[in-house]
């Protein structure tokens, strides 16, 4: 199992444990399950034929394992299904030559050890951005002024994106290292050049080690430097050309046999202009793992726990990772369980559960997804725009001329203002906090302000956005802190305004 749920690690990961136990059953194995959390269906009397209920950590799960094995034959311990806490059983389970199923530790420590990482991806020709591994303070600041910022830091074998952050200016550095470095207990950091501005892909498969099946390939609508378990995402992509996508599932088929991967493998995308760059791939289930099986309608859980026992992939009906239809995940947020929390999203996952919007086009999945999320979309009203530098572009543009054209009012704060005006978008000029009043977050707090498209960048920009998504939070008004979930935003209500949307059965897809 996982252990105990927390941000970062949750039913996504039981989800997959649960299936793997029903697979097993089916296939005439006893299955027996180690976990130490009261919520879950994985610690049910009847999911597995025995439950340890257990601390998921070396002594606790040796002495199970001993015990179990004066009983009878031990076929082998899966490992990777329950997310980042049992994967760093596997070093143990290897040492102490208890049998792993599928994937076996030399691939798990080779996707996370980022030499050996870096030499299989030039004998396999894959892009992947300058990166360093650092095992002191010194070591770290040294790879930082070697790579050049923007950086993307982070502490090695954990979930979640813990403590895991973007440098955009030196004097963030010393801070984000010590924080990565206490998180990584005794592990090294990552130091990653950050591609500003890329798109990001996640792709799971399955592999039995001869062939490849890639399962669901899904476009986030959020660019990269957002955490994936927070940010929102189609199946399939909805706006990447053909010849990419095709030349992502190559490259993963290529990874999954390099890794010698045996059961579920995630692999993370950024596309970048004509470019694609891995970020980082799992050797182990992933938390879109329940999406994509409920978005192609194929048990890939399962699947995958059979081929770690030993069956080909040959014997199982695979789906298309492209139906006829769109899947949207969207990140449900807990900020208005905590007061005074900023909502911007970042590297480090934040998000406590995620809902799907079903239907024929991604706009309308779209709606759907916000409308399960408790964040409906506006069908009318006043839209508050104020966008960074790097964001005044084609993206906002086009969200307020749509908005524009359904009669929205849209009220913007200096620099974004001129910007509209300029593109041709007729608007109202509103102070920002510091500028006097009456200023944006008093519109706010007189309800004023149905629909919010603020992005932001730099210390002191976060700082004067931070009161906006405060008063939103209070007074429950949608908002969006990227161009892209923005664009999409106004696109779903455009859709909703146009036609009707339909409720239908998910058996019906």
């Amino acid at each position: 199992g996982g252990g105990p749920n927390r941000i970062g690690q949750g039913i996504e990961f039981d989800y997959c444990c649960c299936q793997a136990s029903y697979a097993l059953k089916d296939a005439g194995f006893e299955t027996i399950m180690i976990n130490c959390n009261p919520e879950t269906v994985s610690t049910d009397y009847d999911t597995s034929d025995r439950l340890y209920f257990e601390p998921l950590k070396e002594e606790y799960v040796y002495n199970i394992i001993k015990k179990e094995k004066q009983k009878g034959n031990l076929v082998g311990v899966i490992a990777q299904f329950g997310g980042q806490t049992p994967i760093r059983l596997a070093k143990f389970l290897k040492d102490n030559k208890f049998p792993i199923l599928g994937t076996q530790y030399t691939s798990i420590d080779l996707a996370e050890d980022r030499d050996r990482f870096r030499k299989l991806l030039n004998r396999l020709k894959l892009k992947q951005a300058e990166s360093g591994i650092a095992k002191t303070f010194k070591q770290a600041i040294q790879i930082a002024d070697k790579i050049g910022l923007p950086l993307m830091v982070r502490p090695s074998y954990v979930l979640g994106g813990r403590a895991m952050e973007i440098v955009y200016e030196k004097s963030q550095l010393k801070k984000f290292v010590e924080e990565a470095f206490k998180a990584a207990e005794k592990n090294p950091i990552l130091i990653d050049k950050f591609i500003d501005n890329a798109m990001e892909i996640d792709v799971d498969a399955i592999s039995d080690g001869k062939q490849v099946f890639v399962a669901g390939i899904m476009q986030h609508i959020e660019e990269a430097g957002v955490h994936s378990g927070d940010s929102a995402c189609s199946l399939p992509p909805y706006s990447l050309p053909q010849n990419q996508i095709d030349d992502m599932i190559s490259q993963t088929k290529a990874l999954a046999l390099g890794l010698n991967v045996v059961g579920l493998m995630n692999i993370q995308f950024a596309i970048k202009d004509e470019d694609i760059f891995i970020l980082e791939v799992n050797p182990r289930a992933s938390r879109t793992v329940p999406f994509v099986a409920k978005a192609i309608n194929s048990p890939i859980a399962a699947i995958a726990a059979r081929v770690m026992a030993g069956e080909p992939l040959t014997n199982f009906e695979l789906k298309s990772p492209s139906p006829d239809h769109f899947a949207v995940k969207e990140a449900v947020m807990p900020f208005n369980r905590f007061p005074g929390v900023d909502a911007i999203l970042g590297p480090e996952m934040r998000s406590t559960g995620e809902v799907m919007g079903l239907d024929k086009n991604f706009e309308r999945a779209f709606f759907k997804s916000q409308l399960a999320a408790s964040t409906p979309l506006p069908t009318c009203g006043t839209v508050f725009i104020s966008v960074k530098a790097g964001d005044k572009g084609p993206l906002i543009l086009e969200a307020a001329k749509i908005l524009f054209a359904l009669r929205f009012k849209i009220v913007a704060t200096g620099g974004t203002s001129s910007w509209l005006t300029e593109g041709g978008v007729l608007n109202t000029h509103v102070k920002k906090v510091y500028e006097g009043q009456p200023n944006i977050v008093d519109s706010l707090k007189n309800n004023e302000i149905d629909l919010i498209f603020n992005t932001t960048d730099g210390n002191q920009s976060l700082t004067d956005s931070r009161y906006i998504r405060a008063a939103a939070l209070s007074n429950k008004i949608c908002y969006y802190t990227t161009a892209a979930a923005s664009n999409a935003a106004a696109k779903a209500i455009r859709e909703a305004e146009n036609n009707e949307l339909e409720v239908n059965a998910l058996q019906n897809y």
